[in-house]
């Protein structure tokens, strides 16, 4: 074996059993691990399909995404996506939960063996954090990745050579298209079958063997690599206590263990003999003379001047085809609602009947009008991460971020809040300076995630006319644009503004790799939409729904005998005035709701609000809403579905309807630009709240959030209520 050292450690006993039930009683446990780039999501994809899952890992705020893949001989088997990393000695928060993993042979989650996704076009880069698996003692399989991308530069790899010398089986694969998926099912199954660990690459030099002899004697480590690594990063394994991390730490100073000079000569070690492996087993047939067709795409992508004005163009389109394009599925939804509503009011009664009608059906409706929009918006995302595009991106923004505080891997969160700000705080795991970090959490939820979109298309299509201007723009779609471009600029003069508060003086680097161009796999695009759909549908539709039917408690009785003195009255006055029967109805109906638990409360809170053009129906919507930005819609939809005719359905229809004293439109053109700058700015969200103090293990920063971008939000909807009423 060139350069591969025979491996002469034992393997981790019976990886994936320590603490948790045996195998027999659970699915078999396999990890996905690779680069950045190199195939892994779209494999993940590709084996589990619809059966995914996302939650954290344990004891952190880091997505894991699991899922059941269907393997070789009916076998089936649990399939774990780690995060893309470039070696085992991780630089950020998010790689770290891999050194957790892998490190531990005794934890319930431990992979009974691992998938490693390679670059075929990159092997030599890919091959050194497989030479640190394999040392792990890990039964592995290697993926190769990208082999298309290889034979269009004229790279021949020798698969059998290969095979032989990593000591593992290697499938060659397409993972975005699915050629080898076949194969590696089978291989995997067989794997399961027998787990004998890859052949070494590298062993640590003498020096170490006392150190590392005790280390593996105190914890029961099964071999060298293992030990190394608890004395290289003894400091960030969570799972170790504190006086494991006390004794580590006396013993390397015990033995002078410099990590940084240890780290070095290991990787020079490993490169040397992935140096030596890669002369048998690769072949570069041709040369490319000409410039790569990326580089020349790169160069108007990322141009200081065009590449701006293709992103805001992309950006343009995108909420364009938010109205354009999903204004008619909306429509049929929310038809579809309102005709169930009156069917089922037209041939029963009672106050269950209300219950389900104005109450469940109502905040139902909330959730699956934007269920368009919220596709749409995913697809969008989506696209532009498959075809390497938002890469591009994230380096094109960094020249931006950099005065305001920010750096270009501080992008990726940012547009990450597009969808939802939680996972987007999770993501700023990624950057390595303290400074950028905390001001990438901080403002982050100042960009309008999906959960506004509700709010914004609702309050934008009743007063903007839905026109075209010069012919091809549309009206609701410029103005939605409007409020994202607002958002951003929020969010980048309040890291700004933060900057100067933050006194860290650490200066931080932005280096990427632009994955190559390719034309998106619709397979993932579609299983990117259904699971975003799914969870805006399973998880906010219950909060709505949940707080629909509560509201319509609220709003649909009364203390003592308030409601009933109130339509008693009505009664009279219309006696005296000689109103009409629908009049009638509808005075006593805005009557009830305004005495009820709701309107009492709503009247409390009222002149807190009243300044900003709020009445107290809209202040019960600010103050469910907390829960969930896009409950504001559930709950307007409640608050005048209750008493109302069921003809007006749509709650577009029942906001038009709705009047002041004077009897005129009550949603004027200001009332919902005030309405809207006030959730531009708003921090009404208590998963976002939590997700801060969890990331930055204070309570600070999440109360920060909170009176800062109340603040802001009171002080703009104030401004524009004041000024242009």
């Amino acid at each position: 074996m060139a350069g591969v050292i025979q491996d002469v450690q034992p393997a981790v006993p019976q990886p994936g059993t320590g603490g948790a039930a045996p195998l027999a009683e659970r699915l078999p446990r396999l990890a996905l691990i690779g680069n950045p780039n190199s195939g892994k999501t779209s494999l993940f994809n590709q084996l589990t399909g619809l059966n995914q899952k996302v939650g954290n890992f344990p004891g952190v705020t880091v997505d894991r995404k699991t899922g059941v893949a269907q393997l070789g001989g009916q076998r089936r088997a649990e399939v774990v996506d780690l995060p893309g990393t470039y070696s085992l000695y991780p630089k950020s928060l998010d790689e770290r939960v891999i050194a957790d993993l892998l490190y531990n042979p005794l934890s319930p989650d431990y992979p009974d063996f691992v998938v490693v996704t390679v670059d075929a076009s990159n092997l030599r880069r890919s091959l050194l954090l497989f030479s640190q698996l394999a040392d792990l003692g890990l039964p592995a399989i290697l993926a190769l990745n990208m082999t298309d991308v290889a034979a269009e530069r004229g790279i021949q790899l020798d698969v059998v050579a290969l095979e032989r010398e990593l000591g593992v089986p290697v499938v060659p694969m397409n993972a975005r298209k699915g050629v080898g998926l076949a194969a590696l099912r089978i291989v995997m199954a067989d794997r399961l079958a027998a787990r004998p660990p890859a052949g070494r690459f590298w062993q640590p030099g003498a020096e170490l063997r006392p150190l590392l002899e005790a280390i593996r004697q105190h914890f029961g480590l099964p071999n060298d690599y293992l030990a190394l690594h608890y004395a290289h990063q003894f400091r960030q394994l969570h799972f170790l206590s504190e006086e494991d991390r006390t004794y580590l730490a006396s013993l390397t100073e015990q033995y002078a263990f410099d990590s940084t000079a240890q780290q070095a000569a290991e990787t020079v070690g490993r490169y040397a003999s992935i140096n030596e492996l890669l002369l048998e087993v690769v072949t570069v047939t041709r040369t490319e003379r000409r410039e790569p067709a990326s580089n020349r795409i790169d160069k108007v992508l990322t141009h200081r001047v065009f590449g701006y004005l293709i992103f805001l163009a992309i950006l343009f389109l995108l909420f364009q085809a938010i109205f354009a394009w999903a204004q008619y599925p909306m429509d049929l939804i929310d038809q579809g609602i309102s005709a169930l509503s009156a069917a089922i009011q037209a041939r029963f009664h009672g106050p269950l009947v209300r219950l389900l009608t104005e109450g469940v059906i109502a905040g139902l409706g909330g959730v699956l009008i934007f269920i368009p929009q919220i596709a749409l918006l995913f697809a969008f995302l989506a696209v532009l991460e498959e075809t390497g595009y938002m890469a591009r991106v994230t380096f094109l923004m960094d020249k931006l971020m950099r005065p305001f505080g920010l750096s270009g891997k501080s992008v990726v969160p940012l547009i990450s809040g597009l969808a939802c700000a939680v996972p987007a705080i999770m993501g700023a795991r990624t950057i390595e300076s303290w400074k950028d970090r905390m001001l990438t959490i901080f403002v982050t939820p100042l960009m309008s995630c999906s959960a506004r979109i509700p709010v914004y298309t609702v309050l934008v299509a009743l007063v903007v006319p839905d026109e075209s201007w010069l012919g091809i723009f549309n009206m609701r779609g410029l103005v939605l644009m409007g409020l994202y471009l607002l958002g951003l600029s929020s969010a980048l003069l309040s890291a700004l503004l933060l900057k100067t508060v933050l006194k860290a003086r650490e200066r931080s680097y932005f280096i990427m790799e632009f994955p190559v161009y390719r034309w998106p796999r619709w397979k993932n695009v579609g299983l990117t939409i259904v699971e975003k759909v799914k969870t805006f549908v399973l998880q906010a539709g219950k909060v709505i729904v949940a707080i629909s039917v509560l509201l319509w408690v609220l709003a649909s009785y009364g203390p003592g005998t308030r409601q009933e003195q109130a339509a008693a009255q009505v009664q009279q006055q219309a006696a005296a005035r000689r109103w009409s029967a629908a009049e009638t109805e509808r005075r006593e109906a805005s009557a009830r709701l305004e005495t009820s638990y709701a309107g009492t409360f709503g009247h409390i809170i009222e002149p807190a609000i009243r300044p900003l053009g709020f009445d107290w129906k809209i202040g019960i919507s600010l103050l469910t809403s907390f829960a969930a930005r896009e409950v504001f819609v559930g709950t307007m939809s409640t608050i005048y579905s209750v008493g109302q005719d069921a003809d007006l359905g749509t709650v577009q229809q029942k906001l038009a309807s709705e009047r002041d004293a004077q009897g005129q439109p009550f949603f004027t053109p200001v009332r919902a630009l005030s309405l809207l700058v006030f959730y531009v700015f708003a921090m009404q969200c208590m998963s976002t709240l939590a997700v801060t103090y969890r990331e930055t293990k204070s309570w600070r920063w999440p109360l920060g959030q909170l009176v800062y971008m109340t603040g802001l939000a009171y002080a703009a909807s104030l401004l524009v209520w004041q000024v242009f009423s």
